[in-house]
């Protein structure tokens, strides 16, 4: 089972306030990095995919149900990961290894155009 090695929750410890998320990424070795309130630039790459989706999909969208919102948003993530041409890579979509997955390097995981949804 893959699972990440960090997750970057976008409130701070206190604010958040999960034990029930500590506990999980303790048992799983998984790293909490918590942006300090009001530094968006914490976490620049998410906070730009996150625009991108809200404006692209979320915003363009009145969903009627979840089946619905699940088709928009799949339809959206198809496009962002396998279409879309990536301003970081040359105006490409990302390329696919030999076994059709996108290939990542891990050091570039949370820039946007590496973000894989699923």
């Amino acid at each position: 089972m893959l699972r990440p090695a960090e997750i970057h929750p976008r409130r701070s410890r206190e604010r958040f306030g999960s034990r029930n998320l500590d506990l999980w990424a303790y048992q799983r070795g998984v790293t909490l990095d918590f942006s300090r309130a009001g530094k968006p630039t914490d976490n620049a790459f998410i906070e730009s995919f996150n625009g991108k989706f809200r404006s692209e999909c979320l915003n363009a969208h009145w969903f009627m149900c979840l089946a619905h919102a699940t088709e928009k948003c799949d339809a959206w993530c198809r496009d962002y990961n396998e279409v879309r041409p990536h301003s970081a890579i040359g105006n490409k979509p990302r390329p696919r290894s030999s076994n059709g997955q996108r290939r990542t390097d891990p050091a570039d995981r949370n820039k946007p155009e590496n973000l894989v949804l699923a």
